[in-house]
């Protein structure tokens, strides 16, 4: 392979995410995330990625549509396995903030890669998801 062939990435090769992202391809992508993996560990890994270190009810805002309890499972098991560190400031009431850890973030860029592929793939499943949506409304 030639170098100036072999130094240059497509975007798709790259594995860079636009900074502006296609809504549906975000809708897309929560979808697969809860049909493959724990939907709130996702999200929440999402959330603390961008937002960087958050109080709880941060994390619950950003989040969107998880329950109180829900949220507080998911950030104990995210922290019982390393992905993210907890900081509880002694004031009252308690202020504690969430934080991702390097493994946290390991796993937040290794999913980036269901992003690429939804953008990459988006067309053909909606296509195949109206294919499906005629096929049943036939029935």
């Amino acid at each position: 392979m030639s170098q100036s062939i072999a130094g240059e990435k497509s975007h798709e090769e790259s594995h860079e995410i636009p900074e502006e992202i296609d809504p549906m391809i975000e809708e897309l992508v929560r979808g697969i995330i809860g049909q493959v993996a724990d939907k709130w560990t996702m999200l929440i890994l999402e959330t603390l990625e961008e937002h960087g270190t958050l109080r709880f009810t941060e994390v619950g805002r950003h989040v969107g549509g998880i329950s109180q309890k829900m949220l507080t499972k998911t950030l104990r098991d995210m922290e019982r396995d390393g992905l993210v560190s907890r900081t509880v400031h002694p004031v009252i009431p308690p202020h504690v903030d969430y934080a991702l850890t390097e493994l946290g973030r390991s796993l937040g860029a290794a999913f980036c890669g269901v992003w690429i592929w939804a953008e990459k793939h988006h067309a053909t499943i909606e296509k195949a998801r109206a294919d499906f949506s005629a096929r049943q409304t036939r029935c």
